[in-house]
């Protein structure tokens, strides 16, 4: 028997494609071109207003807000130059906001004809980034303590962020791994008061609507794409077998990274077919993929998985470096979304926009959390795979 989430999720594509347009054939995403005029999905106004404390009218307002800066941002970027610090949504203004190391010359009019607002900043986001690099490169040669549980470029402080674990900032081990960030003055050091440290969101087997690794381990989809679909590399390795939600055979692992990054390509047979679309779970209607422009920090991100189903936040980080017990994972995306075993692998959106992949966190959607997701933009590349859009 059908689950009554499938029965909703063909029903809802049909629906939202309509009768004329019933093929379901993928066309290429353009990462860059976000599509701001289609209807919101139904319900996603109430989820933001659940989980960002929002009042329906300010949800629409910042989705479409939200929508223009991540538009924008490219564009941005390319007018700032050598002087770009870095950008963020700034949500009490709705907003793209960007940091420039010059603002009295060409480049900033270049940046605020394109409707940004201009911040001064000390260091460019190339120096920035150059430094974080230098903490990445530590750890893939000596591994990081674990008491670090991540780091990352922070765009409107201006400066490299580690998080460290409460009491263990002056140990010797931690002093030596941030040194070569200290050394360029740009480092800022967090301490961390919870001890839950990052971990991924695999699960063993229990019912819902999950996708099955080799029989024994449950993730969750993220997007589909011409062939298949992708999820998080530590669900499964190359080769392992998947099988659907009703238990039957879906296909196999055909690439998986994990660590140093956290993204898996599953190529499906047997009868399974793709479609544009993220779950709702009921929260909202089954939401469909339109692109996947990058959302800029501080905009808001809806995530799907098939054990806490629907639940919204912040973009918070973008690179960051997260330290789970398994290795450093590179390049991810920190929320403040949560999520929790069997989570792995699902969903992360914005608006219509696909953003990336669950990697991992802390915490869980009873008493909040911290969740990382891999860039969806970079598991298209790496395989050379085609986003399956509406």
């Amino acid at each position: 028997m059908r689950s009554p989430t499938r029965l909703r999720l063909g029903l809802s594509v049909l629906l939202a494609l309509g009768t004329a347009t019933l093929s379901l054939s993928p066309v290429a995403a353009s990462p860059s071109q976000p599509t701001s005029a289609h209807p919101l999905s139904p319900g996603l106004t109430a989820a933001l207003q659940r989980d960002l404390g929002l009042t329906a009218s300010q949800a629409r307002t910042r989705l479409k807000q939200e929508a223009a800066a991540t538009k924008l941002a490219p564009r941005a970027e390319r007018a700032a130059g050598q002087a770009f610090g870095g950008s963020w949504y700034d949500s009490a203004h709705g907003t793209l906001v960007v940091g420039l190391t010059n603002t009295g010359g060409a480049a900033a009019d270049s940046v605020r004809s394109t409707g940004a607002t201009v911040v001064r900043v000390a260091h460019s986001a190339r120096t920035l980034d150059a430094t974080k690099t230098a903490l990445d490169n530590v750890a893939k040669t000596d591994g990081a303590p674990t008491a670090v549980r991540s780091w990352h470029v922070d765009p409107r402080t201006n400066s490299v962020v580690a998080e460290v674990s409460k009491g263990a900032e002056h140990s010797a081990a931690v002093r030596e791994f941030l040194a070569p960030a200290r050394k360029t003055g740009l480092l800022t050091v967090h301490s961390l008061a919870t001890q839950q440290a990052p971990r991924t969101f695999a699960a063993g087997t229990v019912g819902g609507d999950p996708y099955y690794i080799n029989g024994n381990t449950r993730c969750s989809i993220g997007f589909s794409v011409v062939g298949g679909f992708v999820s998080a590399g530590h669900c499964g390795t190359a080769g392992s077998s998947v099988a659907g939600w009703d238990g039957s055979a879906m296909g196999t692992f055909a690439g998986s990274s994990f660590p140093g990054n956290d993204y898996s390509y599953i190529r499906i047979g047997n009868g399974w077919w793709t479609v544009p679309v993220v779950l709702g779970w009921g929260t909202v209607s089954d939401v469909l993929v339109r692109g996947s422009a990058v959302a800029p920090i501080g905009s808001s991100v809806c995530r799907s998985g098939s054990t806490t189903h629907w639940h919204c936040g912040t973009v918070l980080t973008q690179n960051e470096t997260v330290n789970y017990s398994q290795g450093s994972v590179y390049q991810l995306t920190g929320t403040s979304v949560c999520a929790e075993p069997g989570d792995s692998g699902g969903s992360f959106i914005t608006g219509d926009q696909a953003q990336g992949v669950t990697s991992g966190g802390w915490g869980n959607c009873t008493s909040g959390g911290q969740t990382w997701f891999q860039p969806v933009n970079e598991i298209l590349s790496t395989y050379g795979l085609t986003l399956v859009t509406a």
